[in-house]
């Protein structure tokens, strides 16, 4: 279909039931004007003579299970009514053209030419890293071009950059694969790429959250096969809303910060002669603390305990979804929270440790949330700088939004809903 056909079905309200899945019904008539533009962008750009279609990939929260990818434990994550949207089609070349109206960027790779830059930073050298990635996996790439935009917020813990991951897998897949990569290959070429692209030592939690799409429960035991279930809940339903509170960026290198937690925890695990704290257990690290606390410190100790309640608290909250117990899954989130700032340790830096957004967001929620005796909230995604997350009332939000706003600044909260799609084609699903 060409991209006139396309815009007059848009127009036509034929894919008014996938966009309304996808944004919710209060977004229809945006999210139809967003199609149009990336579509008129791309026609702008290359022209209007090719079969063109619609790919969409969604950001991610993190609910529960923050630091456990990296030593194979287990997360609560569900993908976002904020994507990457993009309109692509082959070219017959060697070479991929990427335009991102969001970005203002426009570049072009040669297949024949997939080596990182000496940097290894920013986009070029990551879509290089997913093509190559491609090639290593056994899979085919051809040249194709794509026009994208993205509202996944930049720098707010709901992975901007794996959604435009799983956006390329996505392209690459139907085009060249002709579908038959499953989202765990996906989400394996997306960390294959940060890992070796940007030397960014990341798991998998991010591009398995906006590969599968909905709310997922993934164990990551065995991560070359995630296990991976699909929860059947709608948070609509219990009357709340998914807030995400930008913080602030913060002005130290976090690079360090980061890269600490699963050094650490593997610190534990290499204690007991294993590779990661999913191989011990809980009881082993108790028993041998005093050793530990010598072996490894004080904080590797803390975090490794961090590893194994978090584990056991996912397995709670998706207990609780599945038998509608609400409140106790509510509790957990609020257990979740407490654990990451007290034993992970991970919500502001001691490199500039008067530097405090995310503790001084969680305060000011948390004084909310004593006063209205509802709702929960959480350190969302890497942390040390950034991103809370708080569930609330959905009567409560608007009054929530204007009291953290006030501290944190006018726009930093975000409204957010589940969406039951992960990385797609749009074409296919209507």
């Amino acid at each position: 279909m060409d991209i006139n056909d396309t815009i007059q079905m848009i127009e036509e309200g034929r894919m008014d039931r996938l966009l309304t899945e996808l944004y919710g019904e209060e977004k229809l008539a945006e999210s139809r004007g967003r199609c149009r533009m990336v579509l008129e962008g791309y026609r702008d750009t290359f022209g209007d003579s090719e079969d063109v279609l619609l790919f969409s990939s969604p950001g991610r929260t993190e609910i529960s299970g923050n630091h456990t990818d990296h030593n194979h434990g287990k997360v609560l994550a569900g993908s976002i009514n904020l994507d990457c949207l993009g309109v692509a089609a082959k070219n017959a070349s060697c070479k991929v053209r990427i335009v991102s109206e969001t970005y203002k960027q426009d570049f072009t790779i040669d297949l024949n030419h997939l080596e990182p830059s000496p940097k290894k930073a920013g986009t070029t050298d990551l879509v290089k890293g997913i093509l190559k990635g491609f090639e290593e996996s056994g899979c085919a790439v051809g040249g194709f071009n794509a026009y994208v935009t993205s509202n996944v917020i930049s720098a707010a813990g709901v992975s901007s950059s794996a959604s435009f991951e799983m956006l390329l897998c996505s392209m690459l897949n139907v085009f060249f694969n002709e579908g038959r990569m499953d989202t765990v290959a996906y989400a394996h070429i997306g960390k294959y790429a940060e890992n070796h692209y940007w030397d960014k030592a990341s798991g998998l939690l991010d591009q398995m959250a906006c590969a599968v799409g909905g709310l997922i429960t993934i164990d990551f035991v065995e991560p070359a096969a995630p296990a991976v279930e699909k929860i059947d809940f709608d948070f609509a339903s219990q009357g709340h809303s998914l807030i995400i509170v930008q913080t602030g960026k913060g002005h130290a290198d976090l690079s360090a910060d980061y890269s600490s937690v699963p050094e650490e925890m593997k610190r534990v695990a290499a204690f007991f002669g294993k590779e990661v704290l999913a191989q011990v257990s809980e009881k082993e690290v108790i028993d041998n603390i005093p050793e530990l606390r010598k072996a490894a410190g004080d904080r590797s100790v803390l975090r490794a305990l961090h590893f194994f309640e978090e584990n056991k608290r996912v397995e709670a909250e998706v207990k609780a979804l599945k038998e509608n117990r609400f409140e106790d899954f509510l509790e957990n989130i609020t257990a979740s929270g407490n654990s990451s700032w007290k034993w992970l340790q991970n919500c502001f830096t001691n490199s500039n440790y008067q530097e405090q957004g995310i503790t001084v967001a969680l305060a000011l929620t948390e004084l909310f949330i004593a006063e209205k005796q509802r709702g929960a909230c959480r350190v969302h995604g890497g942390g040390f700088a950034g991103v809370i997350m708080a569930m609330l009332p959905n009567e409560l939000v608007d009054e929530y939004i204007c009291y953290i706003e006030r501290a944190m600044g006018e726009g930093s909260a975000y409204r957010m809903s589940i969406r039951p799609y992960g990385a797609i084609c749009m074409n296919d699903c209507m």
